[in-house]
């Protein structure tokens, strides 16, 4: 049976109305058919298993919880903030201030009697206790549905907080129900940056200076990108925002140019970046050492500096030849297996890049939570019609900044280099994927079953959520949400330890000995009766 075959019965046993909106969502590659087109960042269907997450998981549980020197306090009940606490690996090391406090849960812990009576008073209290015992360098405040819903002003206690303790405090209205998924949060999140943090600094900053957009640090991502980037020559003045701080990216506007690793999660920043400052941005990908290669010559190149070129070469070189043989033993345990890609962020387009270095072959991917950019590439951007959900989120307008306004490139150099790297752009997922590779966007337990049983993957790259969907038909599934506590995956190291990592999985004769459920009995049982069974 042909592949479309098999997406259009696995859609055909969705009532008409949920079929027909699923549809939209998933599809087969075929460059003949020209640009297609996908469904995104709209409502999940009511009754699907999604394994999206909500509009605060996005902003304080990814972009605004890793900052390490800041206080952020959840207000709300206290299950929503050990969410957005405990289950991402953000690693970071204190500065010479020696404040990291990322171990920390903060919450307001909302009872009834706080939701009946309003919890302002109860969230000042709780502020002030926060700083008079960690003296955080700032501190913020998140909202969650319940504090939406009574209506609480999270905003006035920040105003009032930062008068009476003489730190930025600030507020985001970031109640789960806003948006679709936790795209939305990652919106709020970069506003609320641009508003109350970048552009506060005064240091002094020399060299070939960039910024870090959309990393996490997670395993330790940005540690080796940085060591790399530092062995070059470079100055990394913040990540946005792993082993970020709030006193790192008060001078953000400082950069050259500004990298961005997750394009969805911080795109409005890298744009609000450039409009304000003159800071350009171009997309890169640490993620497998082509990927990296190719992203450390398209700064060289951005710098036009020969020195620092030649050093770049340098690097890769000595780079690759510390990796060569480990990754060639692991190319051989992996070669000719496959892998289905659901991922939120970019990973599921990057990830294919990695994979393919080590034999692997990518059948279908994903996103939780993207939108049509992401997929199809920013050209589509004018093209993406508002409606009711994404205009819950608001839109900040910056403007130039006279003072601090500067440019790196002349207008024509700069329209050289974005015919020759993505400088300003992102060509989308679809763009690298190969015909006949599925697309699907907001995947569902359903379909994740399904797509295994008829792909037959080798290896299924998810979240926490799906992956034991994945282990108990007997598949390998590597979490990329927090890399099952391995990693760091990024730059050339790190591709040596997701090879490894992938080659112990893919090798281990457990999942053979793994017997489905469904293939031992039926779930469900009984018998069609005569007229007493009515």
């Amino acid at each position: 049976m042909a592949l479309e075959d098999k997406v259009k019965g696995m859609l055909e046993e969705y009532p008409a109305k949920t079929m027909k909106n699923r549809r939209k969502h998933i599809f087969v590659k075929d460059s003949l058919l020209g640009d297609q087109e996908i469904e995104a960042d709209t409502r999940t269907v009511p009754g699907i298993m999604t394994n999206r997450g909500c509009c605060y998981a996005g902003c304080k549980g990814v972009v605004i919880g890793p900052l390490k020197d800041m206080v952020h306090i959840v207000h709300g009940p206290i299950g929503c903030s050990y969410y957005a606490w405990g289950t991402r690996r953000n690693k970071a090391e204190a500065d010479d201030d020696g404040k990291n406090y990322l171990n920390y849960c903060f919450s307001t812990d909302m009872q009834e009697s706080d939701i009946v009576f309003g919890g302002e008073s109860k969230l000042e209290k709780a502020c002030e206790e926060a700083f008079e015992i960690f003296k955080p360098n700032a501190m913020t405040i998140s909202s969650t549905c319940p504090v939406g819903l009574i209506g609480d002003d999270v905003h006035a206690v920040a105003r009032r907080m930062q008068a009476k303790l003489g730190i930025t405090v600030f507020a985001m209205s970031c109640e789960g129900y806003k948006g679709v998924s936790q795209s939305g949060g990652h919106h709020i999140a970069n506003n609320s940056l641009m508003q109350h943090v970048i552009g506060k600094g005064e240091k002094d900053i020399s060299g070939f200076k960039v910024n870090i957009l959309g990393e996490y640090n997670i395993g330790g991502d940005g540690w080796e990108i940085g060591r790399i980037l530092d062995k070059i020559g470079y100055t990394v003045i913040t990540i946005m925002t792993g082993d970020g701080s709030y006193e790192t990216m008060k001078d953000a506007h400082k950069a050259d140019l500004n990298l961005v690793q997750c394009h969805r999660s911080i795109n409005y920043v890298a744009n609000m970046l450039e409009t304000k400052y003159g800071t350009p941005w171009l997309k890169v990908n640490f993620i497998g050492f082509n990927s990296t290669i190719e992203a450390l010559r398209n700064m060289a190149k951005f710098f036009g500096n020969e020195e620092l070129t030649a050093k770049t070469e340098q690097v890769i070189k000595e780079e690759m030849a510390e990796i060569k043989d480990e990754i060639e033993k692991y190319r051989a345990q992996c070669e000719g297996k496959t892998a289905f890609l659901f991922v939120g962020a970019s990973r599921a387009h990057h990830y294919q890049n990695l994979l393919s270095e080590i034999g692997i072959e990518t059948l279908a991917a994903g996103y939780e939570f993207a939108h049509r950019d992401d997929y199809e590439g920013r050209k589509i951007i004018p093209k993406i019609k508002s409606n009711a959900d994404n205009k819950n989120i608001e839109n900040i307008t910056v403007e130039k900044d006279e003072k601090n306004y500067k440019l790196y490139l002349t207008p024509e150099k700069y329209e050289k280099l974005k015919e020759e790297m993505p400088l300003g752009d992102y060509k989308g997922m679809i763009h690298d994927m190969k015909d006949g590779t599925i697309l699907v966007d907001d995947l569902n337990h359903y379909e994740t079953e399904k797509m295994i049983k008829f792909l037959k993957p080798d290896l299924f790259c998810s979240g926490v959520k799906d992956k034991y969907v994945a282990h108990k038909m007997g598949v390998v599934a590597k979490q990329l949400h927090s890399y099952d506590y391995s990693g760091p995956y990024a730059g050339f190291k790190g591709a040596v330890i997701f090879a490894r990592d992938v080659a112990a999985g893919l090798t281990t004769p457990t999942w053979s000995y793994i017997t489905p459920p469904w293939d031992k009995s039926p779930i469900l049982e009984g018998e069609l009766g005569g007229e007493a069974a009515c």
